[in-house]
């Protein structure tokens, strides 16, 4: 017993620590690529823990539910301009919603929530109520990913708009191309004679046809939603994992309906209201969990030396901070580019997490700026005054004054004294390299 209590203390203290200690410089290419996998895993576990994703997942049902009849509305409206309404309605069939048996009364509902948008006195307030319900669900999924991705500015409200729109706009040519090619798959595909020849690939690829589709929608929602830099292959990892899950669930919920017929002698004709809650629910938890994943794979580096970065000492940070400072100062006189964070950590083979922390502080004291780059959405830093008069006596000053002080208003001269002591006794020890240029250490 006490040999399996060590064995699992150890598979911990891996996991918890020793697998944060080890670089990818320190591994050989093919042990490298089982560390990142590791390392994910741990993370985007964390991750569905600490974000509390059932949470999360059942407020985007709310929103979803509070949308889906205005955002039909809209498609439909969208589909009318082009021509492609029946098509549309026709592509519906297949989903999940249609096996409930939802369609006729969504599609209802859509037809009574256009009538009353184009209606008299109440058009213009119709037309506001429907673009409002819509634009706050994806305002509501665009907070989510920004929550998982740690972004802490959403997108402008003119960038919102164009963003949403598009996609609103996107979404019933995509369903038309989509039902286009499986009708063209199933029709004039299969009767020549092609098809014939090669009928065990056509077939497999038919099959495969709505998992490509997740794959690509999935893919793209991970890079365009979260309101920063999403890499490509980070995205399609999380889109092949959570297409993949998102694909099999449906065909899982809709041939297990047989299972779930007890729901029909609960509830009756509302059966299909708790199903639709519960489908609902797991597709916004696999969304969500493909986001993590994401996340988890493209920022994994930012977590080495985790438990040391959080409990390192204030000598060390002191040290650590001046070297970047100095580093950046002196990429700065070498008339050299502005580095990213991520340069920064790892010319200098530090934690990113850690340069993240301390940029962050030298940028709120004022020793250096920002410079956003709109393109590559990376922040890259310069100097904010003369590198001739950065002394370190200013940047210890600008540092250690960040933040509140000062501010008990009770009288205390005993405080005061030793206030004013701790001060000049700093001052003399300081004096010998007060005037120490930063950038000549």
């Amino acid at each position: 017993m006490s040999k399996l209590i060590a064995f699992f203390q150890r598979i911990y203290k891996f996991i918890r620590y020793d697998i944060w200690q080890i670089t990818e410089l320190e591994l050989s290419r093919s042990r490298r690529f089982s560390y990142r996998i590791v390392k994910t895993l741990i993370l985007a576990i964390r991750g569905f823990i600490d974000d509390k994703l059932n949470i999360r997942a059942s407020a985007l049902t709310y929103s979803i539910l509070f949308a889906i009849v205005p955002l039909f509305a809209l498609i439909i409206a969208i589909a009318r301009g082009f021509g492609v309404e029946q098509m549309i309605e026709k592509s519906l069939e297949g989903s999940y919603i249609a096996k409930m048996g939802l369609i006729p009364k969504v599609m209802e509902f859509v037809q009574k929530y256009l009538e009353t948008t184009q209606g008299g006195l109440f058009i213009g307030i119709g037309l506001a109520i429907l673009f409002w319900s819509v634009m706050n669900f994806f305002m509501q999924v665009e907070n989510a990913f920004n929550s998982i991705w740690q972004v802490k500015k959403s997108r402008s409200p003119i960038r919102q708009f164009t963003t949403y729109f598009s996609t609103i706009l996107i979404i019933p040519l995509f369903i038309v191309l989509s039902s286009g090619f499986s009708i063209f798959v199933s029709s004039s595909l299969s009767q020549s004679y092609i098809y014939h020849v090669l009928s065990p690939f056509l077939r497999f690829g038919v099959k495969l046809i709505p998992y490509l589709l997740n794959w690509l929608v999935f893919t793209i929602m991970y890079m365009v939603i979260p309101n920063t830099r999403v890499r490509f292959f980070n995205a399609l990892l999380a889109g092949l994992i959570a297409g993949s899950a998102f694909q099999l669930f449906q065909m899982l919920y809709i041939n297990g309906q047989v299972y779930l017929s007890r729901y029909n002698v609960i509830y009756g004709s509302f059966a299909a209201i708790p199903l639709l809650l519960l489908w609902l629910q797991i597709s916004c938890l696999i969304v969500l969990l493909g986001a993590e994943i994401s996340f988890a794979s493209q920022n994994f580096k930012n977590y080495d030396y985790e438990v040391d970065t959080k409990n390192i000492s204030s000598r060390y940070k002191s040290f650590l901070t001046l070297f970047i400072a100095h580093f950046v100062v002196k990429q700065f006189e070498d008339q050299q580019p502005p580095l990213s964070s991520e340069n920064i950590a790892e010319l200098n083979k530090l934690p990113i997490r850690l340069v993240n922390q301390i940029l962050s502080t030298l940028v709120d004291s004022g020793i250096l700026i920002e410079v956003f780059n709109d393109t590559t959405k990376l922040k890259s830093y310069l100097p904010a005054i003369d590198i001739n008069q950065l002394t370190l006596k200013a940047l210890n000053t600008k540092i250690e004054t960040l933040g509140s002080e000062l501010f008990l208003t009770a009288k205390n001269e005993q405080l005061d004294d030793f206030w004013k002591k701790t001060l000049m006794i700093k001052d003399e020890m300081d004096k010998p390299i007060d005037e120490l240029l930063v950038k000549d250490i």
